[in-house]
C-alpha cells in the first residue's frame, strides 16, 4: 500500500531522516517507535506529503506522489490523526466529523450526519454528538478525531502520538478505540510510545533512531530480544 524509496528530509544542514526503505502491506497494523526527535513524525507526515522529501519517493499503492497529485492521492487512500486533536472549535462534535464528507465527498448532509453518529457511537461519543470541543476532555476530543479519520472511509489511517497530547488517565480510552480498529481490515500505522499497544496489535514494529531504521520485525521478538544496541537502551529505559 505504501512504498519508500530511498527518502531522505533535511531542514537546512540538519538530516532529520536518512535513507528510509520501507514497504506496508495493505490491512497491516505497523508501529513505528523510538527516542525524542528521531525522525518519526517526519516519517508519517512523509507518507501523506504533510512533508514533502528532500530526495527518494514516496509511492501509494505503485503510484509516485507528486506536487501535483499528491491532494487527491492522499484524500482518495487516507485520513490522519494528530497529536493536537484539531478540531475546529466552532464546530459541534458531529459537525467536526461531517465536514469532510460533505464538502470534500459531496454526500448529502442528511447521510453524512447519519453516518457520523455511527462513527461517533463506535467511539463512545454518540452522547457528545452536539457538544463543542471546549466541552469535552483530551480523551474525548481525540475520539471525535478518530471518528472524524473514520467518517472519510479510507482503506489507511496515520497515528501520530494520538495520545502524547493526553492526561495519563485518559490514555486508555484512546488505545481502546485504537485496539477494537486493529481488528479491521484498515492499513494502520501509528507512532506511539505506548509499549503495550505495540504489543498488542502491530503486526510490525520500526524502531527507528538517528533518521534511519534501526531494527524492525515481529513485535515480541522486538520487544523480549532487541538486536540493534540502540533499540535495547531504548528498551531497557522504557520497559524498567
Amino acid at each position: 500500500m505504501i512504498e519508500m524509496k530511498h527518502i531522505s528530509k533535511s531542514y537546512g544542514k540538519n538530516e532529520v531522516l536518512h535513507d528510509i526503505n520501507l514497504t506496508i502491506q495493505e490491512g497491516e497494523k505497523v508501529v513505528i517507535l523510538g527516542p525524542s526527535g528521531a525522525g518519526k513524525s517526519t516519517l508519517i507526515r512523509m507518507m501523506n506529503y504533510l512533508e514533502e522529501p528532500s530526495s527518494g519517493e514516496v509511492l501509494i499503492n505503485e503510484v509516485p506522489l507528486t506536487k501535483k497529485n499528491h491532494l487527491q492521492m492522499v484524500r482518495d487512500t487516507s485520513a490522519m490523526v494528530f497529536q493536537q486533536f484539531n478540531l475546529y472549535p466552532h464546530m459541534t462534535a458531529l459537525q467536526n466529523v461531517t465536514l469532510a464528507p460533505i464538502k470534500l465527498q459531496m454526500i448529502p448532509k442528511d447521510a453524512a450526519e447519519k453516518e457520523g453518529m455511527r462513527y461517533l457511537k463506535r467511539v463512545g461519543m454518540e452522547s457528545k454528538a452536539n457538544e463543542y470541543p471546549q466541552n469535552l476532555s483530551g480523551g474525548q476530543q481525540q475520539r471525535v478525531a478518530i471518528a472524524r479519520a473514520l467518517a472519510m472511509n479510507k482503506p489507511m489511517i496515520l497515528f501520530d502520538e494520538p495520545t502524547s497530547a493526553l492526561d495519563p488517565e485518559m490514555v486508555q480510552e484512546v488505545l481502546d478505540v485504537m485496539v477494537s480498529l486493529s481488528k479491521e481490515n484498515i492499513t494502520m500505522v501509528c507512532v506511539t510510545h505506548e509499549m503495550g499497544f505495540a504489543r498488542q496489535v502491530a503486526d510490525r514494529v520500526m524502531f527507528v533512531a538517528d533518521g534511519t531504521i534501526l531494527e524492525e520485525g515481529n513485535p515480541n521478538e522486538f520487544f523480549d530480544h532487541p538486536k540493534n544496541p540502540r533499540a535495547q537502551v531504548f528498551l531497557s529505559k522504557i520497559l524498567h
